[in-house]
C-alpha cells in the first residue's frame, strides 16, 4: 500500500497517438512530507502521516506548529494518514512525491463530494415522482411511511436530508500521465470532490498489482506558438511601417498641391 496527498486542479482530456480520446482529472501533488510514523510498540499500529500543502505560520495553531515541528516540518495546511504501509521504508521528514506510482498503474481516490444542501427524495435516493395532474394531489412527496402496526417509522426510511459534502471513493482509475517538473498527475475519469478540493491517491484495493500499457499521449509544442506570435508581431511592424510611409507620402502631395495653389495667383 502506498499513498499521497494532492489537489484537483479541474477535468480536461487528451488524445492518444491512435486516436482515442481520454477524459482525465488534473491533480496537482506537491511532494508530501513524513510528519509522524505510529508503530506497533508506540500506537499498537503501523502507519505514516503524511502533511501537504505550504499554509501559512498565522494561520496554523500552536497544536499543530509544535506537532510538525518535531518532524522539521515548515506549517502545512493537511494532515492525513495511510495504514498498511511498510513504515521501514519510510523516514520522519522524508519527501513523498509522485514518483511512487507508474504510468498505466490502477488507483483509489478519495476526497469530499460536492455539497447539494437540504434536497428531496428524488434528487437523493432517484425515486420516481407521482402524476403531475391536478386531481393525484400526490407529486413529489415521500411516499408511505409504514404499516399501522409499529405506530412508528421504520429506522432506515429514505427522507429528505442533507446530500453530498461526504467521504468518498472512486475504485479502479487510471493513472494516464505524471508530471514531475509540474507536480501534476493525469488520472482517467472522474474524481470525487470540487476544484481546489483536497484528494488522497492510494494503492487500488481490488487490483494492487495490476498496471496497464503505458499510453502514448499526444503533446503540442509552445515553440510553435511562440513563432507564430514573433512572426505576427513582425508582420504588424511591417503593416505599421507601409502606413506610416503611405501617411508621410499624402502629407507630401498635399504640401506639392498648397503650394501649386498658393503660386498660381502670384503668377496673373
Amino acid at each position: 500500500m502506498k499513498g499521497i496527498l494532492g489537489k484537483k486542479i479541474g477535468m480536461t482530456q487528451v488524445f492518444s497517438k491512435n486516436g482515442k480520446l481520454i477524459p482525465v482529472t488534473v491533480v496537482e501533488v506537491e511532494p508530501n512530507v513524513v510528519s509522524q510514523i505510529k508503530t506497533m510498540e508506540t500506537d499498537g499500529y503501523e502507519a505514516i502521516q503524511l502533511a501537504a500543502i505550504n499554509a501559512k505560520e498565522k494561520n496554523t495553531n500552536k497544536a499543530k506548529m509544535g506537532h510538525l515541528k518535531k518532524a522539521g516540518v515548515e506549517p502545512k495546511r493537511f494532515l492525513k494518514e495511510i495504514r498498511g504501509v511498510n513504515v521501514s521504508e519510510y523516514s520522519l521528514g522524508q519527501k513523498v512525491d509522485a514518483s511512487i506510482f507508474a504510468e498505466g498503474e490502477m488507483v483509489d481516490v478519495s476526497g469530499i463530494s460536492k455539497g447539494k444542501g437540504f434536497q428531496g427524495v428524488i434528487k437523493r435516493y432517484n425515486q420516481t415522482r407521482g402524476p403531475m395532474g391536478h386531481g393525484s394531489q400526490y407529486h413529489r412527496g415521500v411516499g408511505s411511511m409504514g404499516t399501522l402496526l409499529p405506530m412508528h417509522v421504520l429506522k432506515g426510511k429514505k427522507l429528505p436530508g442533507h446530500m453530498g459534502h461526504e467521504l468518498v471513493t472512486v475504485q479502479n482509475l487510471e493513472i494516464v500521465k505524471i508530471d514531475l517538473e509540474n507536480n501534476i498527475v493525469l488520472i482517467k475519469g472522474n474524481v470525487p470532490g470540487p476544484k481546489n478540493a483536497l484528494v488522497m491517491i492510494k494503492t487500488a484495493v481490488k487490483n494492487p498489482d495490476k498496471i496497464n500499457e503505458k499510453v502514448d499521449l499526444v503533446f503540442y509544442e509552445v515553440e510553435e506558438a511562440k513563432d507564430e506570435k514573433e512572426e505576427v508581431v513582425e508582420t504588424t511592424e511591417e503593416v505599421t511601417e507601409e502606413k506610416e510611409e503611405k501617411e508621410e507620402e499624402t502629407s507630401e502631395e498635399k504640401e506639392d498641391t498648397e503650394e501649386t495653389t498658393e503660386s498660381e495667383p502670384e503668377q496673373e
